[in-house]
């Protein structure tokens, strides 16, 4: 009856570590979502070189803390369900944010916009059938980030070509090298993705988690040394 009470209580002084919300990852990917609002007035307000500048290096911060957040996730167990949900919500915000804003400057073409959307409307849907069928969110594979990342590095160097300078043409040329391999590998992920979610449709409805026991009940015959401490 005391290793059952025992075993009850160390059950409730452990949280599910999944269902941590205050972690670095998770502070990193908040501190992400804050720069887009940002970046969208930056862009599309002054219209400046400095604005643009800046708008530039708010794409370079958020391409290198969305390596630097997972890898600090893996290295110090802070992995959480709330992060696997913020790090893609972030992506994904910072590329359609990027695109459309960058069309609106003509520095790139809607029929990239295009692309790009018609894929995240796909993953639209399957995450929607996926929530009904009760499975959470897909985990991000190494092909959808490197994706995201190769997307990242050529939105700023698009728009650092689309400003006279002695560099322009070069980072138009590694910036539309990097924008056709984000997309093709975007869609390749995309497709990926299609093919798990498949999977786990096809095995039926997630398994439920086991219920906690009750605690026994106590007996009233026990002496103190059985039981809790007796009452007066």
């Amino acid at each position: 009856m005391q290793s059952g009470q025992m075993a009850g209580a160390a059950g409730a002084a452990d949280p599910d570590p999944m269902g941590r919300v205050w972690t670095i990852p998770n502070a990193i990917s908040v501190a992400r979502l804050i720069g887009v609002p940002v970046f969208v007035w930056l862009v599309l307000g002054p219209r400046t070189s400095t604005a643009d500048w800046w708008a530039v290096g708010i794409l370079i911060a958020s391409g290198l803390s969305d390596w630097l957040d997972g890898k600090i996730a893996r290295a110090l167990g802070q992995q959480s369900r709330l992060g696997q949900v913020l790090d893609p919500a972030a992506d994904r915000l910072y590329i359609v944010v990027t695109i459309i804003a960058l069309a609106v400057r003509a520095i790139i073409p809607w029929w990239l916009v295009l692309v790009l959307a018609a894929r995240e409307l796909m993953m639209g849907v399957v995450l929607l059938i996926l929530r009904r069928s009760g499975w959470g969110p897909l985990q991000v594979s190494f092909v959808g980030k490197a994706a995201t990342l190769m997307l990242l590095y050529a939105f700023p160097l698009l728009f650092l070509g689309a400003h006279p300078s002695s560099y322009a043409e070069t980072a138009r040329i590694i910036g539309w090298a990097c924008a056709i391999w984000g997309c093709a590998l975007y869609w390749c992920a995309g497709l990926l993705y299609l093919v798990q979610a498949r999977q786990l449709l096809a095995a039926g409805p997630p398994p439920r988690a086991p219920a906690a026991a009750p605690p026994a009940p106590q007996d009233p015959q026990a002496s103190p040394t059985e039981g809790s401490t007796a009452q007066p």
